[in-house]
């Protein structure tokens, strides 16, 4: 597809929108600093984490963007196994924080050959071992995978679910991650917020009803469960709903607590997609920082490198 600078613009705010979001929810993870009015990337959170630098949120979606900026068509068994190779690399440089689940499928995949076939196969496992996998991990790292098929809402769906399935199991990740990727398509391409032009490719029985509550509801109401993906996806679109900023979206999402970070880079990701990156406040662009060494700059690169090679395809 042809790429306007508008929608550039837009790619752009889908990557560093969403690692905004993560630094800017950092500090008052699960209460850990009192929320706010207005949220500042003070750091600590969880893990310690320096003032403006975003968390696994962000980290795990890095590797992704990597490999969708070389052109990858993450679909594919060499794109996955890239992608898997940037987890486990992330995993072994020892990430201040990182979800349980994610924990254990890295580790086990560690001790055997990496590849992405066996990721998946350890995410089963643990599926079936514990009963869940829905956790919000995969959709937190969800938007590369739609600046890599812009345009191609097959491809997008089925990407979304390919790479949502390294770590996550349940299907209910792999169509919260579709639902979500064909918004910031949608968004990226038309200027326009949807988060139901995903319905047609995901059980739009489930969904519709939930995303009617979301718009009906505060997003604080999922604060004491939004660590589950559906749950996260709720308290993200209730923060976007209500909101005709980046920034009153993004501060919406951390203000309803619990997994704030995480809530945050989720809605931030689709509101840099819906209002670009010139509409995020300078400042935080400024202070995002984070691994291996990125800052807003390098995330914005990625962006421009995926969607230069979707319009290339």
């Amino acid at each position: 597809m042809e790429v306007t600078p508008a929608q550039l613009d837009r790619a752009i705010g889908a990557l560093v929108g969403g690692a905004v979001g993560d630094a800017l929810g950092v500090p008052y993870e699960y209460g850990s600093r009192p929320l706010e009015a207005q949220p500042r990337m003070h750091g600590g959170g969880l893990g310690g984490i320096d003032p403006g630098q975003y968390s696994d949120d962000t980290e795990m979606a890095v590797c992704i963007a990597r490999v969708a900026a070389d052109g990858a068509d993450l679909r594919t068994a060499e794109a996955l196994d890239a992608v898997a190779a940037g987890f486990l690399q992330w995993y072994e440089d020892g990430p201040p924080d990182i979800g349980v689940q994610t924990r254990r499928v890295l580790g086990e995949t560690a001790r055997q050959d990496g590849s992405a076939a066996t990721m998946r196969r350890v995410a089963t496992a643990l599926h079936h071992e514990t009963g869940r996998s829905g956790g919000n991990g995969s959709l937190m790292r969800t938007a590369p995978v739609a600046l890599a098929h812009l345009g191609d809402p097959e491809a997008i769906a089925d990407a979304a679910r390919a790479v949502s399935a390294l770590t996550h199991h349940d299907p209910v990740a792999g169509d919260a991650c579709v639902l979500w990727c064909l918004a910031i398509d949608h968004a990226v391409r038309t200027g326009d917020l949807d988060v139901r032009v995903g319905l047609p490719l995901v059980d739009a029985g489930y969904w519709s009803p939930l995303l009617d509550e979301a718009e009906q509801a505060e997003p604080a109401r999922y604060a004491h469960n939004n660590g589950w993906v559906v749950a996260a996806l709720q308290a993200a679109w209730s923060a976007i709903h209500r909101s005709a900023s980046y920034s009153d979206g993004v501060v919406a999402a951390v203000n309803g607590g619990g997994d704030t970070d995480t809530v945050a880079a989720i809605a931030g990701a689709l509101l840099g997609a819906r209002y670009g990156a010139d509409a995020i406040p300078a400042q935080w662009r400024e202070m995002v920082h984070g691994w291996p060494g990125l800052r807003a700059d390098e995330l914005a690169g990625f962006a421009v490198r995926t969607t230069v090679a979707t319009r290339d395809h």
